[in-house]
């Protein structure tokens, strides 16, 4: 038992009960005598039971824990997310599983077989952006488990058990795209991510139609899909600059806050000025957008608001349980666009 963990056919073992006994006794169950129960709390102690809450859940047919699947937890974004999930879940006695994808298919597909598996009521989940192919939800889908997607989501996945908060990355860029016009900005770059992605797919929208909104034809060479990276911005970035200089962009929307930095430096590297000779702006409000020189402008996606929603979407499903009509109402939430010193000419 030194290299296990202690089980109640243990503790039947050494103190000659049956696991009836031994279960009812730790349940404080009226028909055991005290005595009986002061021993085998005794001996549980000592052995440091812990009782096997999966199969507990299994017995009770529900496990009180929900399950959340996120590309990753590094940055600002997605912890925040994470921690409106939490903060929410306990409020209403739910327990938290997380898990990350790491942007892989491949692992997330597993991560979603855990989480059935640990018997989850419900998923909260956030696409990595290398999944195409959707079996996996399905099945999800198919065992009537509720399932909320944030700011990631699956296009055109419906079902009673389907819901989504996400925001309006539409309306956010196109009100980084007016906003950068509105400064003088005519030729406007932007970097994306893969269009297969409901957010950089209504994000490339939203600048394609700003732009023609305001009279300016959208050029080809200034779409440039790149890692929502750091150093994807960084390449992006010099790869524009490599134009000539009359075919340059005098401003960048980067769909994340890190290929913003990264032009940001590729700007500063090559002697540029931001915003005067490149205005730039970029997508999610992460913590050093402010400690950036100069600051970055950014829009804010309402990180925890979003999370505490995705649990309170779910909780609805739950309640109205298996044999629900449909699904609560997906929640769009508005952005906010943060002008700071990286896009501020006028």
């Amino acid at each position: 038992m030194a290299n296990r963990r202690a089980s109640i056919t243990d503790l039947a073992k050494t103190l000659g009960l049956s696991p009836s006994t031994i279960s009812r006794a730790l349940s404080d169950h009226a028909d055991v005598s005290e005595a009986t129960k002061v021993r085998v709390r005794q001996l549980a102690e000592e052995l440091h039971y812990q009782p096997n809450q999966l199969a507990a859940a299994l017995r009770r047919g529900r496990s009180n824990t929900l399950g959340v699947l996120v590309p990753h937890i590094t940055g600002h974004f997605f912890p925040l997310v994470v921690n409106g999930i939490a903060t929410e879940a306990a409020k209403l006695g739910f327990n938290v599983m997380i898990c990350q994808s790491n942007e892989d298919a491949g692992q997330e597909q597993k991560n979603i077989d855990l989480l059935m598996n640990s018997q989850v009521e419900g998923i909260l989940v956030s696409l990595a952006n290398t999944t195409q192919s959707f079996g996996h939800f399905e099945a999800v889908r198919q065992q009537n488990i509720p399932l909320v997607f944030f700011d990631r989501k699956v296009e055109d996945f419906e079902g009673s058990n389907v819901s989504a908060v996400v925001i309006d990355d539409y309306q956010g860029a196109y009100e980084v795209v007016t906003h950068l016009i509105e400064q003088g900005c005519t030729r406007i770059a932007h970097f994306t991510g893969p269009l297969h992605l409901s957010i950089h797919k209504n994000r490339h929208q939203g600048y394609l139609d700003a732009l023609a909104a305001h009279g300016l034809a959208a050029d080809e060479a200034l779409s440039v899909h790149c890692e929502m990276s750091q150093k994807g911005g960084q390449l992006a970035m010099r790869q524009l600059l490599k134009l000539p200089a009359a075919q340059r962009p005098d401003g960048v929307f980067a769909s994340n806050d890190l290929a913003a930095v990264g032009a940001l430096q590729t700007v500063k590297a090559l002697r540029l000025r931001t915003p005067q000779d490149v205005a730039i702006v970029g997508f999610s409000n992460e913590v050093f957008t402010t400690l950036t020189e100069p600051m970055l402008s950014t829009v804010d996606q309402r990180c925890e608001q979003m999370g505490k929603m995705a649990v309170q979407l779910l909780q609805k499903m739950l309640k109205s349980g298996p044999n629900r009509v449909g699904p609560p109402k997906p929640i769009v939430l508005k952005p906010k666009l943060l002008v700071r010193e990286s896009s501020q000419r006028r």
